[in-house]
């Protein structure tokens, strides 16, 4: 079969209900789409894959995120909705869209990507990695510690005037780690205005000292009061032990009525440190992939940790993105680093994914090497290629 001829573009807005009916047979999705789907948004790029007849055969959406990494906001170019039409997979209609949403993120100057795959034998091949996964976990109410209220802070029920308050805390939490959504600009300041709680939430509780928010939960109450109800907690988040032992103290109060809590816990945060983790059984977890759109603005436009200072010398290799493929001299001092191209061939060498996997902390050098994504001459020393991973290991609390 001769191959199939792809032209990739931005999709029009009468051919978003297409791109739509694609989705949903690829995803399983409710019959009837949502007014935004059909809708122009800012905030993101809609990609279609179509043939020479211009039939749609895939559709990706490129989303306009910003991710914080050690304190910066770096723009990011998070992939979702990816689907190719049954008749057109296995011709490298993915592939096509995957480059050209790259090169297009380059161009408005995104610096890293990340996506949640379904499977994650093509995204490998374009050059993403796990990282991580975001985890929902269930813990018996009843296993949750109790807490005498502290008399130097006020509980609350929150409501609608209480959520510029919540934003502006998850920033101060959220800033100081890596990967994390900024959960501002483009979508996040769509959602309409809105007299209550946000769609989903049934309740926000508040913990405050001295007039300032410093801690709070968003929760979702569900079903019942038998054995099976469930206390869906969507987001939970403290900046001191006092707040998070005040909001897990509320939660085990519903220890009578939901017999299990839900969560979805940031790893060695307040909150996760009164928990019982001993006691946490896994509800569904969602691996999530990275890698860099443009390999020297990834790591000149995030924080380093002020303390590291060193060099080390690679050649990268990145199929998909050959603006990042080349030898590059990598330098980071008092909490900036910088990538410059060199003109001989260094003793290391890196592939795009073991990028992903040193960038996000998720591997040291020793354990990409073992995994065939870094080489070098013989006997050459990997650990000089841990410099890329200095900082906290990434995080994602949000599913796109």
């Amino acid at each position: 079969m001769p191959p199939t001829v792809i032209q990739v573009r931005p999709l029009e807005v009468d051919e978003l209900e297409a791109a739509w009916q694609l989705g949903r047979l690829a995803f399983g999705s409710a019959p009837t789409p949502a007014p935004s789907a059909l809708a122009p948004l800012d905030g993101l790029t809609r990609y279609g894959a179509f043939d020479t007849a211009g039939r749609l055969l895939g559709k990706a959406v490129d989303l306009h995120h910003e991710q914080w990494w050690a304190g910066r906001r770096v723009a990011a170019a998070d992939v979702a909705g990816v689907a190719v039409a049954p008749e057109a997979r296995g011709r490298g209609v993915a592939r096509a869209l995957l480059r050209k949403l790259l090169a297009d993120a380059r161009e408005r100057g995104a610096a890293v990507s990340a996506l949640f795959p379904t499977i994650t034998g093509p995204y490998r091949s374009c050059g993403w990695e796990v990282a991580g996964a975001l985890r929902a976990v269930d813990l018996p109410t009843v296993a949750l510690p109790a807490h005498r209220p502290a008399p130097e802070l006020t509980v609350r029920a929150g409501g609608s005037a209480d959520l510029a308050a919540v934003a502006d805390l998850y920033d101060r939490i959220a800033r100081h780690r890596c990967g994390l959504l900024t959960r501002r600009g483009g979508l996040f300041d769509q959602a309409p205005p809105t007299a209550g709680l946000p769609d989903g939430i049934d309740g926000l509780t508040l913990v405050e000292q001295d007039g300032h928010l410093v801690g709070y939960a968003a929760w979702s109450r569900g079903r019942g009061y038998d054995q099976h109800a469930v206390l869906t907690v969507e987001d939970i988040l403290a900046c001191t032990g006092g707040a998070a032992r005040e909001l897990v103290g509320v939660l085990a109060s519903w220890r009578s009525v939901t017999p299990t809590v839900r969560l979805w816990p940031l790893a060695h945060d307040a909150v996760t440190a009164q928990l019982p983790l001993e006691q946490v059984r896994v509800h569904e977890e969602r691996i999530w992939m990275h890698r860099p759109v443009d390999v020297a603005r990834a790591v000149a436009d995030r924080g380093w940790p002020t303390g590291t200072r060193g060099r080390v010398d690679f050649a990268l290799t990145d199929d998909n993105a050959p603006w990042n493929t080349g030898f590059w001299r990598f330098e980071v001092d008092g909490g900036e680093a910088r990538l410059h191209r060199i003109p001989d061939e260094p003793t290391l060498s890196l592939d795009v994914r073991g990028f992903a996997l040193l960038y996000t902390g998720a591997a040291d050098a020793y354990a990409v090497a073992e995994a065939g994504l870094s080489g070098g001459a013989a006997g050459a020393d990997p650990g000089p290629l841990d410099l890329l991973g200095a900082g906290p290991r990434a995080d994602v609390l949000d599913y796109f």
